[in-house]
């Protein structure tokens, strides 16, 4: 049962993590429609450059500094990358942003070499939230959680609440209404794109201390982002929480409890008939975790089909 438990909690947290980095790229794909396949760059520049102003600055103003350095790059690469290929549609959106994706990765390797770096969580956070059966449960771990949370609130409030929200969303799904009324379309957009590179940078900044920072980090979650947007739905905050938190969970689950297919047809009653097929039915669920966002996406577009 405890181990079930840290299963549904691990999955939890990692869910959060895919939030925090998915959360940008649902305003910038989902609602403006760009195809930014560098967005998970900007999730490893968060984490390099907290790395670099911790010991300048301290923890706590290195991952507010990072993710505000992170968006300055964004508004640059949308100013004069994106915005001058963007009317010729997602096909060249892709070849720019995977450019842009690769130059990134390398600039990373050049100054900070091709390994990982000793960016670490703080003392003053490193420590246990509670213990079960033994187990010490990092306090860090709940952290991440809870800043995802925030950001979930502070996005949502900010759209559906405030004035900036009302003109954003009229950019996006009515701009030449929105030009009509005097408001800067091109400049929305670039606003835009800058808070959901910085949404990146954040969690970069805030899980690169607890997991690996290395110049690998990118690409762990590249694809991964876009199966939570797409699962979750184009645009759909609360969507892409909701995907972020399935998947997390199912992948916790199927690492950390891991059953094997034959276990999971006794526990329907068909352990009889698993046993006598034998071969594929020892197999583990570790074995498909890695596959099971993609099954999920699947999924997803075969029941939009039924619908």
């Amino acid at each position: 049962m405890d181990q079930i438990f840290f299963a549904l909690l691990n999955g939890t947290i990692y869910g959060l993590l895919l939030f925090m980095v998915s959360a940008g790229l649902t305003l910038i794909f989902g609602m403006m429609g760009v195809l930014n396949f560098a967005h998970a760059s900007f999730y490893m520049l968060g984490a390099y450059f907290a790395y670099t102003l911790q010991p300048l600055t301290g923890f706590w103003p290195a991952i507010v500094l990072s993710p505000l350095l992170v968006a300055a790059i964004g508004v640059v690469i949308e100013r004069y990358a994106l915005r001058r290929v963007h009317h010729f549609g997602h096909a060249h959106e892709l070849l720019v942003t995977f450019g842009i994706a690769v130059v990134i990765a390398e600039l990373v390797k050049l100054f900070y070499g091709n390994y990982p770096v000793e960016y670490r969580v703080p003392t003053e956070l490193s420590f246990a939230a509670f213990t079960l059966s033994g187990i010490d449960y990092p306090f860090y771990r709940l952290f991440m959680g809870a800043v995802a949370v925030a950001m979930f609130a502070a996005i949502y409030l900010l759209l559906t609440r405030t004035r900036v929200g009302i003109v954003v969303r009229s950019a996006i799904y009515r701009p030449a209404m929105a030009e009509a009324l005097g408001h800067n379309v091109p400049l929305v957009f670039m606003g835009v794109f800058g808070i959901g590179a910085a949404l990146a940078g954040l969690a970069g900044a805030v899980a690169g201390a607890f997991y690996t920072t290395n110049p690998n980090m990118a690409l762990d979650l590249a694809v991964l982002v876009f199966v939570v947007v797409v699962v979750g739905g184009l645009g759909s905050l609360g969507g892409a929480m909701l995907a972020s938190l399935l998947i997390g969970i199912t992948n916790s689950l199927a690492v950390g409890v891991n059953f094997s297919l034959g276990d999971i047809f006794g526990i329907v009653g068909l352990g009889e008939w698993a046993g006598s097929v034998g071969g594929v039915m020892t197999m583990r669920l570790s074995s498909f975790a890695a596959t099971l966002p993609f099954f999920l996406m699947l999924l997803g577009f075969w029941c939009v089909r039924r619908a």
